[in-house]
């Protein structure tokens, strides 16, 4: 999923500025989910997905200063301080403590949707730089500028399909990746029912493997999809 599919977390003490960006971020297809406090919104962005958080500074409960050091350095979702507090210590606190950007109130909130697909354009950006970046993972690399695939300084011949299936799964080794995602993220198609096709690629990918001397890499998780392991034993 990309971040701009991802909901975007308001955390602000006022209802109606909540229902007024709610309604005009949809036109965008942008997504939000409101929190009225500081510490309910604390415990949702700790505990779910979301592209960006919009946190306001004085709210009843723990502040938006004190939710930004509460969330500390190990946060990576982008950030952007709204306040009627606009004075420039505010805002040097406020990036100091880890938000991304600072937008006083009252603002458009056409400047807002400027701000927030600035972001989302930043973090694509970087996502698409990481995404041609060679892999090398239990012994196997993968380099997606020119598509080879080397095992033991061997190279391992990959369809196309087959070389975009194995860097999905190789970039999140140790995690299950669907069949769905799979077949949406490589094939281009939601996943039919009795549809064994993502099931013969990795067949495929497993037997050229299989051939260099790499065994037992790609698992499969039963009734869900598979999974590339970070470690495991050769013949």
């Amino acid at each position: 999923m990309s971040v701009q599919h991802k909901p975007i977390l308001l955390i602000d003490d006022d209802q109606s500025l909540a229902e007024l960006l709610s309604e005009y971020l949809a036109t965008e297809d942008i997504t939000i989910e409101a929190c009225h406090d500081g510490l309910s919104g604390l415990q949702k962005a700790r505990n779910q997905d979301y592209s960006l958080i919009l946190l306001d500074v004085m709210m009843p409960g723990l502040t938006g200063f004190e939710v930004l050091q509460a969330l500390g350095g190990h946060h990576h979702t982008p950030i952007i301080m709204l306040t009627a507090k606009g004075d420039e210590a505010d805002r040097v606190l406020g990036l100091t403590l880890g938000a991304d950007d600072y937008l006083p109130k009252p603002f458009n909130p056409a400047e807002l949707l400027a701000r927030i697909q600035a972001i989302f354009r930043r973090i694509d950006i970087v996502a698409q730089q990481k995404a041609q970046q060679p892999i090398s993972c239990n012994q196997i690399t993968l380099t997606p500028a020119t598509r080879q695939v080397e095992y033991a300084q061997q190279s391992i011949e990959l369809t196309g399909t087959e070389f975009e299936m194995l860097h999905l799964l190789m970039q999140q080794p140790d995690q299950v990746i669907s069949k769905e995602t799979l077949s949406e993220s490589v094939l281009n198609r939601p996943l039919a029912k009795f549809d064994r096709g993502i099931d013969m690629h990795i067949s495929n990918i497993r037997r050229k493997l299989q051939q260099q001397g790499k065994i037992d890499c790609i698992n499969t998780v039963r009734g869900v999809g598979y999974i590339f392991n970070s470690a495991t034993g050769d013949s």
